[in-house]
């Protein structure tokens, strides 16, 4: 099931204000309409509301009491339900809710009860014998937990808001969460907040005054290794653990919606749950799809694809049409000072498109809903590439196979074996010596200050790091790179209340994971062959047409048709020019860059609009109070700067590539 959380533990013991109850608790109602409970007892206050997914979730009690008294929130769905009431040996009936297993867990393994948990989680347990708060989350971190504390309480939460609307103070920015926005993913344990954090996956949070320690409970283990002598065998077993992934996420009382884009992300997992529900052997009672496209391009040609999905199946589902009229309005006017944004992201983002999404939903009865989301890093999409199978081969001293696979992946993506073994060795270099290379180029664009660049390099960069030599196999290091983007993305995934929705990944499935990093890097590319065990299992349940589609192609957004002029507005509307006064930006740097675009010379269309998000969204954030002002300087007029031409669409065709 899913819900929402809240908690507050006064270290002397007084409760909270009710008034400022009241406030958290109508923030929450949106996030959690099928129910509103509390437990409060020595200083510490702890709200739940829930959104019932599930036939056990309907029966929960939450804050839930174990037998030693221990506080337990869960906002989660818990996949090896049988195994832990096996486990836990016959406190438990077999129709138990998810979070009695948790806390018979809990009471059995305390802590070390976290690592057996296989599913989607967050977990709150307030132990009042020990005078002590755990805040947990699941090893991908599909779920959300926020925290903040000082030496007076700490404050918990699933939504950022109450956190910082609530907290009768202003904060600093985290700079880091800046800067890992800019390169679009913020480290997940960030939060724009200067003394708020998001518990990080697969981690613990352990709080008691004057005491604060996080710590991992569980990782993926690089000395696994599954070798079969049959490609058949590596087929038959991702067939097994694809099935198990989605079907644990099948588990629901009302018909679940799958996104069905036509890739073969979204449509193996729409082709493999109708074979599960066939046989029985799923809870939902039905499946159905959502389809989007844009008719007016006409190198859109996903319907092509997910018509045979359709096709096959004998039905049609919800289509949304992009080409609708969309949102208008500037930049600036996304940020409405009466919806509150924690993060950058504009509050009616992609509005109509969501609308009508909700719609399908509401018309459907659903309440889950299945995301492709992760699955082309899963499973070796993308362009195919020997450089992870030619590095193992380089760690592990196996020269003469080294030769034979340059010979084939040369042969193949007609490139000399020379390149391709540079392109390989290449990643061992420390980064110092990396980024002199040409092609490193510097991220920061060209109007961030230098100390700010300087301060969050790391950030900016997205937090590279060199393939090491020595340790665990290069496949599994870029594997292991690759989750961490994946769990900044869904660190960043907006949870919204006019889209009220349990959104499943198959894809960040652990065991489906493990299996995937622990095969041979040959079969999960083959020569010059993306996703070469997944089409070869997946023969007969994804029609042809998918298995043998060609990666879909990239399409550039349009261009801002009024990037100058939104930035004129935000001057001419007497806003301070946040972003420069706290020491990220030179706007004059930025004027600059914004004059490049208008007589049509090289600049990065992205950041100069990533940039206006920040500067609106900062103004947003000076309106309702949040932001601390301390190291603000005034304005100073830059009006004398702003052109109100629009940029030309050419422009884009040159920065697209920067």
């Amino acid at each position: 099931m899913m819900g929402v959380q809240f908690g507050r533990w006064n270290f002397e013991g007084q409760a909270p204000a009710p008034d400022y109850i009241e406030k958290v608790s109508a923030t929450l109602a949106p996030y959690g309409p099928d129910s509103n409970e509390s437990y409060l007892k020595d200083g510490v206050k702890i709200l739940y509301r829930a959104f019932y997914t599930t036939t056990e979730s309907r029966r929960e009690t939450q804050p839930h009491l174990s037998q030693s008294g221990a506080v337990i929130t869960w906002d989660g769905r818990l996949d090896n339900r049988a195994e832990l009431i096996r486990d836990v040996q016959g406190v438990l009936a077999l129709d138990s809710t998810d979070v009695a297993i948790v806390a018979a867990a809990y009471e059995k393994w305390g802590g070390d009860c976290f690592a057996r948990l296989i599913g989607d989680w967050a977990l709150s347990i307030w132990d009042p014998i020990n005078r002590l708060l755990l805040l947990a989350k699941d090893p991908i971190g599909t779920r959300h937990l926020f925290y903040s504390f000082d030496k007076d309480q700490v404050t918990w939460c699933t939504i950022l808001d109450p956190l910082v609307r609530f907290a009768g103070k202003t904060f600093a920015l985290n700079e880091e969460y800046i800067a890992g926005w800019f390169s679009y993913f913020p480290a997940a344990h960030l939060t724009p907040y200067v003394g708020i954090q998001a518990v990080p996956p697969s981690s613990f949070v352990l709080l008691r005054p004057a005491r604060h320690t996080v710590s991992k409970y569980w990782d993926f283990d690089p000395a696994k290794e599954i070798r079969y002598g049959t490609d058949t065998e590596y087929e038959e077993h991702f067939r097994i653990v694809f099935a198990k992934a989605v079907q644990r996420r099948l588990r629901s009382d009302r018909p679940i919606l799958a996104d069905l884009s036509g890739g073969m992300d979204s449509s193996s997992i729409v082709c493999m749950a109708d074979i599960i529900i066939a046989r029985g052997e799923a809870e939902t009672p039905r499946l159905d799809t959502i389809s989007w496209f844009d008719s007016s391009r006409a190198t859109w040609d996903d319907p092509l694809y997910f018509t045979k999905v359709e096709e096959k199946r004998g039905r049609i589902g919800c289509h949304i049409d992009l080409s609708s009229p969309r949102d208008g309005g500037s930049q600036a006017a996304k940020f409405d000072s009466d919806c509150f944004a924690a993060t950058p992201i504009p509050s009616n983002l992609h509005a109509e498109f969501l609308r009508q999404y909700a719609e399908c939903m509401m018309s459907q009865g659903n309440r889950v809903t299945l995301s492709g989301i992760a699955g082309e890093s899963a499973t070796g999409g993308g362009l195919p590439t020997p450089t992870p199978e030619l590095q193992n081969l380089l760690a592990r001293a196996r020269f003469l196979t080294l030769a034979r696979q340059l010979n084939a992946w040369a042969a193949k993506v007609d490139k000399s074996r020379f390149s391709l073994l540079w392109e390989a060795a290449r990643e061992f270099l420390p980064l110092a010596l990396a980024r002199k290379l040409p092609e490193y180029i510097s991220p920061a664009a060209p109007w961030f200050l230098p100390g700010f660049v300087r301060r969050n390099h790391a950030a900016l960069c997205g937090y590279q790091s060199r393939v090491k030599l020595f340790g665990p196999l290069p496949s599994f290091q870029r594997n292991v790179r690759a989750l961490d983007v994946e769990r900044k993305l869904v660190a960043e995934w907006p949870l919204q209340p006019k889209v009220l929705r349990e959104v499943r990944f198959p894809y960040l499935d652990r065991d489906l994971r493990e299996f995937m990093y622990a095969i041979p890097q040959g079969q999960t590319v083959g020569v010059g062959r993306r996703r070469f065990l997944m089409r070869r299992a997946l023969v007969g349940v994804v029609p042809d047409e998918l298995l043998n589609r060609k990666p879909k192609a990239f399409f550039p957004q349009e261009p801002p048709k009024s990037i100058s002029t939104e930035w004129a507005n935000l001057v001419e509307a007497g806003q301070n020019i946040v972003s420069g006064s706290l020491g990220i930006i030179n706007p004059n740097r930025f004027w600059e860059a914004l004059q490049k675009a208008l007589h049509k010379e090289r600049v990065s269309i992205g950041s100069v609009r990533r940039t206006l998000t920040l500067e609106s969204w900062l103004g947003h954030l000076m309106v309702h109070n949040v932001l601390s002002t301390s190291e603000i300087t005034p304005r100073l007029d830059y009006s004398s700067l702003v052109e109100t031409e629009q940029l030309q669409t050419s422009t884009q065709a040159k920065s697209s590539a920067s």
